[in-house]
């Protein structure tokens, strides 16, 4: 019985919480920035370069070719990001958007802002009519994450990540 109710409890709570998404302006660079940078603190323990990341969201910004952001808003508050970036897929003869830069406040976590931006990309995604699907990478370690990503409808795919990072190199 009570999980139902803090079942019950949360759903009012998401409600309560009005999220509204829009596309980022130069405006928001520097929310985008700190985001950024405390997201790699938080998931990988990492000190960003504050210089590389504020040059690497105005690139996002002077290229639309490398993807674009979204901002999650509550009362006119920034709250939330999210970015995209794009993969072609030969097979599909599509392009598989990828969900970067994910950040949301730590005290309005929980709340629905990661589903409204998810919202927002899965519309825009059927809009553009080129989308073949949407896809991310998260830590294997984040499972609180994970579980967000399959209320969402996601799935984990058969597919590994490997990388060879020259800016970031860690052990693996």
């Amino acid at each position: 019985m009570e999980l139902a109710v803090l079942q019950l409890v949360s759903e009012i709570m998401e409600r309560l919480t009005e999220v509204s998404v829009r596309p980022a302006t130069l405006d928001d660079a520097e929310f985008l920035v700190r985001g950024n940078a405390q997201l790699a603190l938080e998931t990988e323990n990492l000190s960003l370069d504050m210089d590389r990341l504020r040059s690497g969201v105005h690139a996002v910004f002077e290229d639309p070719a490398r993807g674009f952001y979204l901002i999650a808003e509550v009362n006119g508050t920034r709250v939330g990001q999210m970015m995209i970036t794009y993969e072609w897929s030969d097979w599909r003869s599509g392009v598989f958007w990828w969900i970067q830069s994910v950040y949301v406040l730590p005290e309005l976590r929980r709340r629905g802002v990661f589903r409204a931006l998810y919202g927002r990309v899965e519309e825009l995604a059927r809009q553009q009519g080129t989308v073949c699907g949407l896809r991310l990478y998260v830590d294997v370690h984040n499972e609180r994450a994970q579980a967000t990503y399959r209320r969402c409808g996601m799935h984990e795919s058969a597919y590994r990540l490997f990388e060879v990072d020259n800016v970031l190199p860690r052990q693996g």
